[in-house]
């Protein structure tokens, strides 16, 4: 019996080694699926492309809601952070300097117009060019007080389009990064000429071939 369970044994394993090394070699390496180590790249088979985050968008343009500067440098497009602050620090400027002469010019027309000689603008001391006249007219002070809140107004309507601008450009350039640029894809427009058998003139057209 225990000549025939040794003959049984020899004559199996040749047979049985080979379907042991088959599996074995069913689950390769390859077949495991590889990990990228850019967290914003996916493989699919052997191509690498990027990851689309839906929300990235409405992130960035949220970010530059609430600071300008802020959606651009989280596209990671620090060059343009002071731009727009540079832009909007302007706009803000502008804005502070001419109303802060439209104030003064509008408190000494309305004094002025109530009889009063004590502002700032009335050359009190007798140090102006006049003694005891006044450096700017009561129509002067009109028109001072006119010409800078115009451009008050004006310098908060560009501070306003500046900033509103800035939400923009976070909102699209987020979109414009995750753009598929794939090698696959492809647009190809090449002319062509046909000769038509019936009438036996040329067509001329245009082809245009897109590849996805």
């Amino acid at each position: 019996m225990s000549k025939t369970l040794v003959l049984l044994c020899l004559l199996f394993f040749p047979v049985l080694s080979p379907l042991a090394q088959e599996g074995q070699q069913e689950s390769p390496k390859d077949s495991v699926p590889q990990i990228p180590e850019n967290p914003d790249i996916i493989v699919e088979g052997k191509v690498e492309k990027k990851r689309i985050n839906p929300l990235a968008p409405s992130r960035a343009a949220f970010y530059s809601a609430i600071l300008p500067g802020l959606g651009q440098a989280y596209n990671k497009r620090y060059w343009k952070v002071p731009i727009v602050i540079g832009a909007i620090g302007v706009g803000i400027y502008a804005y502070n300097y001419n109303n802060d002469l439209y104030v003064r010019f509008r408190t000494a027309f309305k004094r002025r117009r109530a009889g009063f000689t004590d502002d700032e603008f009335y050359d009190v001391n007798g140090s102006g060019i006049v003694p005891g006249s006044p450096d700017f007219s009561d129509d002067a002070l009109q028109d001072g007080q006119e010409r800078y809140q115009r451009d008050r107004d004006l310098a908060l309507f560009i501070t306003l389009a500046l900033y509103a601008l800035n939400i923009i450009d976070a909102n699209v350039d987020a979109h414009l990064k995750q753009f598929n640029v794939d090698d696959d894809l492809g647009l190809d427009i090449k002319p062509y000429l046909e000769y038509n058998p019936i009438i036996g003139n040329p067509n001329y057209g245009v082809a245009i071939t897109i590849n996805f």
